[in-house]
C-alpha cells in the first residue's frame, strides 16, 4: 500500500514538473477584450486553478515596493560591472526578475537581460544579468536604483532575440529619434518621461486597470493588439503573479501604442492565426517560439511565456 502510494505520489510531482502553458491549459476569451483608443487587450485564463500564490515567487515591483528587496551596482568599474547588479532578497519567498524590466539609477539604468528565480538565501548577494539602456552615462557616483517598468515590446524582443549590447543601444536611439525625444544620456527611459507621452499613458493606464479591475480575477495574461497587428503577449502559470506584474507590464505595451500605434482594425481571425502556434501544443510552441517570442521554465515546469508583435 505504501509502495503504491509512493509511486502515485512519484507520478503527480513528475506531471507537475512538466506543467505546459497551451491551449490545454488556457483559454484567449476574445468576447471580453478591453479597449481604449490604439490599444486592445485580450485575457488568456487558467482553465484550472494553476499555481497558488501563496508562497511562491513575488514580482521584483512588488518586493521593492515592499522593502524586501535591495538592488545595488556589483562594483565601480564600467568594464567588469556593467552587465551585473547586485540584489538582496531578505524575504522567505523567492524572487521572480523578468527579462525587459528596468531599473534607474545606479551608474546607469539597466534592463533585465534574461528571466531569473532568486531563492530566498538569507539576504546574501546574488547577481542577475543586465544591459545598458543609458549609453551616455556611467556616473563616478552611485545613485539609489528604482525600479521604471518593462519596456516595450520592441526593445523586449530585440533583448531577448540579440543579447546585444550594441543591438539594444541602436533600437533606443532610434526609438528616441522616431518620438523626437532628446536624452541628453541616450536613455530609453526618455521616452516616459516625455510630458505628452505621460499625460497620454497615465489616460490609458487609468482607464485599462479600471476595466480589468471590475473583471474577475481569473487572468494569468493577455494578448495585446494595435492597429492591424499583435504587438506581443505574455503568459503566466501563476494568477497571482500575473496580477503582480499587471500595471508594469502594462506600461510597456501602452507606451508602443502611444508612441506606434493606431486605432485597433484587427480581426479576431487573424489573432488567432498568429497566436495559435504558440498554444496549440507543447510542440508547436516550442518550435514557434524559437524565432517570435521565449519560454522561461523553472524546475522543468513553463512558468512564463512571451510571445513577440508582429
Amino acid at each position: 500500500m505504501k509502495k503504491g502510494l509512493s509511486l502515485i505520489l512519484l507520478l503527480f510531482t513528475c506531471l507537475a514538473g512538466w506543467a505546459q502553458l497551451t491551449y490545454d491549459q488556457l483559454q484567449v476569451v476574445y468576447d471580453s477584450a478591453i479597449e481604449y483608443k490604439n490599444l486592445k487587450i485580450i485575457p488568456v485564463i487558467l482553465r484550472g486553478p494553476g499555481n497558488s500564490g501563496s508562497g511562491g515567487p513575488m514580482s521584483l515591483s512588488k518586493a521593492l515596493e515592499e522593502g524586501l528587496v535591495t538592488i545595488s551596482e556589483r562594483g565601480t568599474a564600467s568594464t567588469e560591472n556593467v552587465h551585473w547588479l547586485r540584489v538582496n532578497n531578505r524575504s522567505k519567498r523567492p524572487l521572480y526578475i523578468a527579462s525587459g524590466e528596468v531599473i534607474m539609477g545606479g551608474r546607469q539604468d539597466r534592463m533585465v537581460a534574461r528571466d531569473t528565480i532568486l531563492y530566498p538565501n538569507g539576504g546574501r548577494d546574488q547577481y542577475v544579468g543586465v544591459m545598458c539602456v543609458e549609453e551616455e552615462r556611467w556616473s563616478d557616483k552611485e545613485k539609489k536604483f528604482t525600479y521604471f517598468n518593462y519596456a516595450n515590446p520592441r526593445l523586449r524582443k530585440v533583448l531577448d532575440h540579440s543579447k546585444n549590447q550594441v543591438s539594444l543601444w541602436r533600437e533606443i536611439y532610434n526609438q528616441l529619434d522616431s518620438s523626437g525625444i532628446k536624452s541628453p544620456t541616450l536613455s530609453y527611459t526618455g521616452q516616459r518621461l516625455d510630458k505628452k507621452a505621460i499625460t497620454d499613458m497615465e489616460g490609458y493606464l487609468r482607464f485599462l486597470t479600471n476595466a480589468i479591475g471590475r473583471r474577475d480575477s481569473t487572468w494569468a495574461g493577455f494578448i495585446c493588439v494595435s492597429g492591424n497587428k499583435v504587438i506581443g503577449a505574455d503568459i503566466y502559470n501563476s494568477q497571482q503573479l500575473f496580477y503582480d506584474q499587471l500595471v508594469p507590464l502594462l506600461q510597456g505595451y501602452i507606451e508602443e501604442a502611444v508612441l506606434n500605434g493606431s486605432i485597433v482594425h484587427i480581426k479576431d481571425e487573424k489573432i488567432k492565426n498568429y497566436i495559435d502556434p504558440a498554444l496549440v501544443d507543447e510542440k508547436s510552441q516550442e518550435n514557434y517560439l524559437k524565432e517570435r517570442g521565449k519560454i522561461f521554465r523553472n524546475n522543468n515546469e513553463v512558468f512564463h511565456i512571451s510571445i513577440f508583435g508582429e
